[in-house]
Parts: structure tokens; C-alpha cells; sequence
């Protein structure tokens, strides 16, 4: 684990952000305040999906949505 100063930290805002995405990073303060800085993890979206081939065509599914509303 890097330990940053403050002014270390802005100076080298991109190597201590690269080095976040393998380790915790802390940066320090003057007064002894300490913070760590990590990469977070993405996430998929629930929404993600896998496409699939189907025999169905664009007209038969607007058709579709059409008919659920009614139109």
C-alpha cells in the first residue's frame, strides 16, 4: 500500500489513481488526516442482457406491442 502526501497526491493525480485500480492508496494531510482511495468495482446493470436470434420479425413485434395497447 502507497502512502501520498496531499501535495504528492495533486502532483500525481494520474499514477496514484492507476496504481488505486490494483491497491488501496492513502493519501495524508498535514494535520494527520488520512484518506484511502480504491477503485470501485463495476457493476452490470440488472437491464443487461444477452441478445438471442429469433424467426420473429420487426413488423410481427410492433404488431404486437400495438395490439397489447390497444391501438
Amino acid at each position: 500500500m502507497r502512502v501520498y502526501t496531499y501535495s504528492e497526491a495533486r502532483q500525481q493525480l494520474s499514477e496514484l489513481l492507476n496504481q488505486a485500480q490494483s491497491e488501496e492508496v492513502l493519501i495524508k494531510r498535514r494535520d494527520g488526516t488520512t484518506f484511502s482511495v480504491r477503485a470501485r468495482k463495476t457493476k452490470e446493470s440488472p437491464f443487461d442482457i444477452k441478445g438471442f436470434k429469433s424467426d420473429v420479425s420487426q413488423k410481427d413485434i410492433l404488431s404486437a406491442v400495438e395490439e397489447s395497447r390497444g391501438r
